[in-house]
């Protein structure tokens, strides 16, 4: 049995070192094996290094370290801190599973060796890494998405809070408070700044839970949100500008826009898949 800690900043608080060794205990004592999501790991030794008590001189590589050491395994998505094209990597304590995880690369993935990359990838992967934990880089990466956070604030867009690392994300139900949810607010509302903008956005609300198999109706979650992510080293603050001027653009229309319907749903991952169309 394995427990994920994921560390994907979506507002909120971040694990703590002190959380996790509890979290140890516990599964120590059970026999549980802890496989950390570390996609974000760097960004979230970044905000135990500014919060948690005992952290400040520890650097970010350390704390990595250190969130490592307390967990059995990590799986990695390289394409968001690393900044590479495709790849990423799992890693593993126990001798046995990582032997019966190499098998199943073999079939799936590609020889153990290097699961299917490319070499020149699996390079840029090694020098991501190693970028994605110097503490300048997070800390001007995590002040762009509050400089953009700060600047939707100011034009009274509902976003959740506290601003989180990688990205800032938008309350669509406060945002079209009249749209119900099976007209998909958080859908509508990425539509919007990207037909107003050319930015492009993620929903995660209604059409992203998709339907209950027993009664076939939509889920209807409590959040619906679009997510605005950024890349590292990619944006300006001139970009965060041109994206908080659509996203206050399309707020201030807010009270004309009447949500879409969904005229295409795939059986599977229809967050990937379905198409819209505009409510007349």
């Amino acid at each position: 049995m394995c427990i994920a800690t994921a560390v994907n900043m979506a507002g909120g608080q971040p694990i703590s070192l002190g959380n996790l060794r509890r979290v140890r205990e516990l599964c120590a004592k059970h026999g549980i094996r802890i496989i950390h999501d570390a996609t974000r790991v760097a960004e979230n030794a970044y905000f135990i290094k500014e919060r948690e008590p005992g952290c400040a001189d520890m650097t970010i590589a350390e704390i990595v370290r250190a969130i490592c050491d307390l967990t059995d395994g990590c799986t990695m998505s390289a394409k968001k801190d690393a900044l590479v094209n495709i790849g990423g990597f799992l890693a593993l304590n126990e001798w046995e599973v990582f032997e019966a995880c190499c098998n199943l690369v073999v079939v799936y993935e590609g020889l153990h060796t290097y699961g299917g990359m490319a070499g020149r990838d699996m390079e840029a992967v090694a020098i991501g890494l190693g970028e994605s934990v110097q503490y300048d880089h997070i800390r001007a990466r995590v002040g762009q998405v509050k400089y953009l956070g700060e600047r939707l604030q100011a034009c009274s867009v509902p976003i959740v809070v506290p601003i989180g690392s990688h990205g800032v994300f938008l309350d669509a139900r406060a945002f079209l408070p009249h749209l119900d949810q099976d007209v998909y607010p958080a859908q509508t509302l990425a539509a919007e700044i990207y037909l107003d903008s050319g930015v492009r956005a993620m929903e995660r609300g209604n059409v992203s839970a998709g339907r209950d198999s027993q009664t076939g109706q939509n889920r209807r979650p409590n959040l619906e949100l679009v997510r605005i992510t950024l890349p590292r080293r990619v944006y300006t603050q001139a970009h965060m500008d041109v994206v908080a001027e659509s996203v206050a653009e399309v707020f201030e229309q807010r009270a004309s826009i009447k949500g879409l319907q969904m005229v295409y749903e795939p059986k599977d991952l229809r967050f990937f898949q379905a198409r819209f169309e505009r409510l007349g």
